[in-house]
Formats: C-alpha cells, structure tokens, sequence
C-alpha cells in the first residue's frame, strides 16, 4: 500500500525558519524517519512539497489515480484559508481515501488567526503539537487506519 506526504509552504525552510518554535530537524530529516518507519510495516512512501497552493491541489488529485491508498498532510498556512485544498481533500474522502492532518504546533496555543482549520472537518483526524514527531503520529495513524481497511475487504471477501 502506497502513502503520500504532502508537505506544505515554508516547510522545505524547517532547521532554518523560527527554529525555536519548529526545532532544528530539517524536513529532509523527517521525510527519512517516515520513510525508514514505513517501509518497516510494509508501506511505500511518497513525499511532495511545494509552496504554491495550486502544486499543492494537484499533488492531491493526483492521489487519485497515482495509486496512493492514503494521505497525510501538512498544508501548513493554507490550513487557515484555502478552500482549494480543502475541496481537494474532500473530494479524496469521498472516493474513500483516508486523509491526516498533521501540524508540527499547536495551532490552537498560537495566534488567534492559526485556531481555525478549513482541512479538519473534512479529514479523518488532526495530529498538532509534537514537533516533528507529529509527522510520525500521523504515519501510525493512516497505516493503522489502511491495515482496517484492508482487513476488512479481505474479510468481506472471505463470505
């Protein structure tokens, strides 16, 4: 089974940008640590980011045909306004992709402008606050979420 990661705007800049409320991990970093934890349960792994919000809508419809079985994703500052990436998403749910939203902040300790999120009502769950670990958290939860999935077929299958 095949995940994506989608990385939003300035997180290419992780390590660099305001490291003491992001830390030094670099994304590079994270995208190794996802990758090595992935393939140990079995899962392909694919990583894209960008800091255009239209790149962004169509890394995510291209989940669609591109074989991808789920998405993990931090749209970073399109979080709080983009009703593009949001449609995108939702378009993704309802094809029956399970879809994770991860924040490596706590969106809702930060400024009052970072508290509302136009991706989390249409994805399964949202991971904030662990820092880079967020990203992890994220991982186990769309492979947990896959192998259910998966587990179910087979057993419908089976009758």
């Amino acid at each position: 089974m095949k995940i994506k990661v989608i990385h939003g705007p300035n997180l290419n800049m992780l390590g660099v940008r305001e490291v003491q409320l992001y830390g030094p991990m670099k994304l590079e970093d994270i995208n190794k640590n996802m990758e090595m934890a992935a393939k140990q349960n079995g899962f392909d792994i694919e990583f894209y980011q960008s800091n255009h919000e239209g790149d962004i809508v169509d890394a995510i419809q291209e989940c669609l045909t591109d074989g991808t079985d789920g998405l993990i994703i931090n749209p970073a500052a399109l979080t709080h306004y983009s009703i593009a990436v949001r449609d995108a998403i939702a378009a993704l749910r309802s094809n029956g992709m399970p879809v994770v939203e991860v924040h490596m902040t706590n969106t809702a300790a930060r400024e009052e402008f970072r508290h509302k999120s136009m991706i989390s009502p249409v994805v399964i769950g949202t991971i904030t606050g662990f820092g880079p670990f967020s990203y992890h958290l994220g991982l186990v939860a769309i492979m947990q979420v896959l192998n259910e999935i998966k587990m179910a077929k087979e057993q419908k299958q089976g009758q």
